[in-house]
């Protein structure tokens, strides 16, 4: 699921997307928080795990367990760019299994 720019409160497409992962998923679930290049590493590193977090309270409200939730921050770019780059792609939190 997908956060606008310095955000990381749940948009609804995303709580949809959480939504279905409650209804057809087993088991725990890990959670990592992603950012794009925009900001210090520091912060990104921050806001990667709010953005996970985020995600893991509202699947936790819905009673699933999770295994992990962290942040990957500017690093694991599902879009490569170079530094200070605002790619909405990168700025995302998934979802797997333990």
């Amino acid at each position: 699921m997908y956060f606008g720019f310095d955000k990381y409160n749940l948009t609804p497409e995303a709580q949809s997307v959480i939504d279905q992962i409650v209804a057809e998923s087993a088991g725990p679930l890990s959670v990592i928080g992603h950012t794009d290049t925009s900001g210090s590493n520091a912060y990104n590193q921050a806001l990667g795990q709010r953005r996970a977090d985020s995600v893991s309270n509202a699947l936790t409200a819905q009673g699933k367990e999770l295994c992990n939730a962290q942040s990957k921050g500017e690093t694991d770019l599902a879009v490569q760019t170079g530094d200070g780059v605002r790619e909405p792609l990168n700025r995302r939190a998934v979802v797997g299994g333990c």
